[in-house]
């Protein structure tokens, strides 16, 4: 939960970003005062090439040794990288011919990095120091999108269809052409379902979902949607929904709905959110606003919604800031192009979020 409102928090009229500090000794790590807010935010990557997060949907953070998994073509053509959090120090995981640079996404137990080369599912082993050097190993052809479950299994859309992948054995159909541009979210917490994201237009999609088991698909919502995740103990789904109140003023909600698809509800409105994500127990929700006016990154508590914002991010594309909590909640990693090239940020919120297992629930 949120706690006390630091001064330093108080909002300051000038935009202009002071000068850089460098950390000693943090690899690329630079620390600065944002101008909105007086936080410390810390650029963790260079200015010289671009580096891209993985989807805020995806694990990217290592629990167990603190590194952190990105993209970046500063070798030359795209490909994925480990930067240790505490040492600054980044290695080169593999060497794809054509990388989907949102797609990497971490095995629970963090051992495998998973990606798309191209239209290829493939993995590569992280407890080989030489990854690099490795040949990634492919799992499957003709995937647009995956997501990997809590157990591993691998949910993709692949030709067409919605298919699961255990880790031997072949793609199983659950979900026969739900759409050629569709996209997957494997539900969490020991669930064995899977959400599918269709797109019907520019600004339509619709969200459904499948058991692995085989029952027939539900719809969830429909409509001016965006940003699905998963609720904490994958019950329900959370989404962002634009909202018509009076002609000419489209408002940003974050609404849940159950996988029975009844019951959607407004959980809170937002700041004109064009991305965001919950925390360990979805009490606490970080988001991009897309306002011109205000393109900042925000917290908002859930029971209060009440919303605090934590630094600018001034992106090109606020939906590409994708926002996320650390597992422990200490830190809110994202991206922005604001200083030229696109990079990767982190703000310390550990004086602001409780972190796992201080209110009686575990992460």
């Amino acid at each position: 939960m949120l706690v006390t409102l630091p001064a330093a928090l108080a909002a300051q009229t000038s935009r202009s970003r002071p000068k850089a500090k460098p950390l000693p000794s943090v690899g690329e790590f630079v620390r600065f005062t944002d101008p909105t807010t007086e936080t410390f935010v810390v650029r963790l990557t260079s200015l010289t090439s671009s580096s891209y997060l993985p989807s805020a949907l995806n694990r990217f953070v290592s629990v167990k040794d603190r590194y952190l998994v990105f993209s970046s073509d500063r070798n030359g053509p795209m490909a994925p990288f480990q930067v240790d959090l505490h040492s600054g120090v980044v290695r080169q995981l593999a060497s794809p011919a054509h990388l989907v640079a949102q797609s990497l996404c971490l095995d629970p137990k963090e051992r495998w990095l998973y990606f798309l080369d191209g239209d290829r599912l493939t993995r590569t082993d992280l407890t080989k120091k030489d990854a690099k050097r490795q040949a990634p190993e492919t799992l499957a052809d003709g995937v647009s999108s995956f997501s990997i479950s809590s157990n591993g299994t691998a949910f993709l859309i692949r030709s067409g269809s919605l298919q699961s992948l255990e880790t031997s054995g072949e793609p199983q159909t659950i979900l026969a052409a739900p759409d050629a541009g569709a996209s997957c979210l494997a539900q969490p917490a020991g669930g064995l379902g899977c959400v599918v994201m269709r797109e019907l237009g520019p600004s339509e999609k619709e969200f459904w979902y499948a058991a692995a088991a085989g029952a027939n698909p539900v719809l969830l919502a429909k409509g001016a949607i965006a940003n699905p995740c998963w609720s904490p103990n994958g019950q329900s789904l959370l989404f962002l929904r634009d909202m018509s109140k009076q002609p000419d003023v489209v408002l940003t909600e974050i609404h849940e709905v159950g996988l029975n698809g009844l019951g959607e509800h407004c959980l809170a409105p937002t700041s004109m959110f064009a991305s965001f994500a919950p925390n360990f127990d979805g009490s606490v929700f970080v988001g991009a606003s897309r306002s011109k006016a205000q393109p900042n990154v925000v917290l908002l508590l859930r029971t209060a919604k009440r919303e605090m914002t934590l630094c600018q991010h001034h992106a090109s594309h606020p939906a590409g800031v994708s926002p996320s909590f650390s597992p422990d909640a200490r830190r809110v990693y994202f991206q922005s192009d604001e200083e030229g090239k696109p990079a990767l940020y982190s703000v310390n919120v550990e004086l602001l979020v409780e972190p796992p297992g201080e209110s009686g629930t575990e992460g």
